[in-house]
């Protein structure tokens, strides 16, 4: 059952269009990652599902983003509730100068959580769901630019995890982290995928073939394909997208 139903999407940056007539279905519950070279669209258009692009001068999208059943552009539409709904995760980690508690329980205090029993369960539930948890619990109070690359982007996760998302939008979020660190994320998101929706942009061609249940590839701001991950890594049905997964171009 699809969460995310984008039709006939077009974007603009002032008179320069970088989306052309995406339309596209994802999945609840599952991994869908964006493949494609850089400058492709397909940041872009992650962006545009939760409406991180509102925040760019000049920009104009017509065409529409349902979410169940919703369309995200209707005037209104609560932009601060649907980012509550649709988190996201960036690049470089990216936690707040405060201490790892106080990144976890900054969403919930944003919506009116005061109780600290309440904050202390959802910061304890929110590092269990990160992977975080055991590896933090007793130093709390210190701060998160403490901690590891690979620490600070689960952090990341649990403070995104913290407001209760139905949606995890995540740009890249393994390109800053070494080997280990990527494994480690890449497995948490396997977990995670039975209780969120995950849509993830990537330059590493095999981590989207290990993790994602279904991959689109994009080019020049168009979608190309979009179909499961074992059929566009296996046999793809345009050449395109063939000539980029076998090193052809990109």
């Amino acid at each position: 059952m699809s969460i995310i139903d984008v039709k006939n999407l077009d974007l603009f940056y002032g008179k320069q269009q970088a989306l052309f007539q995406i339309n596209l279905e994802i999945e609840e519950k599952s991994i869908t990652a964006f493949i494609g070279p850089s400058g492709c669209g397909k940041s872009t258009f992650l962006r545009t599902l939760n409406r991180m692009n509102d925040m760019i001068a000049n920009v104009e999208i017509t065409g529409e983003v349902l979410v169940d059943g919703v369309d995200i552009y209707d005037a209104k539409v609560d932009v601060e509730r649907l980012r509550k709904q649709i988190g996201m995760v960036f690049q470089q980690p990216n936690p707040f100068p405060k201490s790892i508690y106080d990144n976890v329980a900054f969403g919930p205090r944003m919506h009116g959580i005061t109780n600290r029993s309440t904050l202390d369960e959802i910061v304890e539930n929110s590092l269990k769901a990160a992977a975080l948890w055991e590896e933090v619990k007793d130093v709390l109070k210190k701060p998160a630019q403490g901690l590891s690359g690979g620490q600070q982007q689960r952090l990341c996760i649990a403070r995104a995890l913290a407001v209760n998302p139905q949606i995890l939008l995540m740009d890249e979020p393994t390109s800053a982290l070494d080997p280990i660190s990527t494994a480690k994320i890449e497995e948490l998101l396997e977990e995670l995928k039975s209780s969120y929706t995950i849509v993830i942009v990537t330059h590493n061609m095999q981590q989207a073939a290990r993790i994602s249940d279904k991959t689109a590839f994009f080019l020049s701001g168009e979608l190309v394909e979009y179909d499961d991950t074992s059929v566009i890594f296996q046999n793809p049905a345009d050449q395109r997208t063939e000539d980029y997964i076998t090193g052809r171009f990109g």
